[in-house]
């Protein structure tokens, strides 16, 4: 079965479809990559996949406890190496509502975060540096 349907119209473009919702992603290659840089890069998705992947679970792990962790907020940087052209480091900066969550609290959501499965699935010579600031 399949959960995912692509379509390349053209021009560095590709079109994702999330045949269970209808959903579509499009995707350009970036503009220092011969694209039009219109819209996400597949290694944007990458990265965007790894943030919502890791808040996700914290998420999971917060409903279990009875956490409150609405409100995050993270910044994603793309690092990109040039021979071979790949993702090289994803740093991601979480800013967490402090919530009155005790350091045992933060430290179950940042493991859950760390071993998310978009984490544990990446090659392990991309960098994942994760940052957590409480307000």
């Amino acid at each position: 079965m399949s959960t995912i349907t692509s379509f390349y119209p053209g021009n560095l473009r590709t079109e994702a479809k999330h045949n269970a919702s209808g959903n579509t992603i499009i995707t350009d290659a970036p503009v220092d990559n011969n694209g039009r840089g219109e819209a996400f890069s597949p290694t944007d998705l990458v990265c965007a996949a790894l943030g919502s992947c890791m808040t996700t679970i914290m998420g999971i792990v917060a409903n279990k406890h009875g956490l409150n962790i609405d409100g995050i907020q993270i910044e994603i940087t793309k690092i990109m190496s040039a021979n071979p052209r790949r993702i090289a480091e994803i740093i991601l900066n979480f800013t967490m509502p402090a919530n009155n969550l005790s350091p045992q609290d933060r430290a179950l959501l940042e493991n859950a975060a760390h071993t998310c499965p978009v984490a544990l699935s990446l090659h392990p010579d991309i960098k994942q540096t994760t940052t957590f600031k409480y307000l």
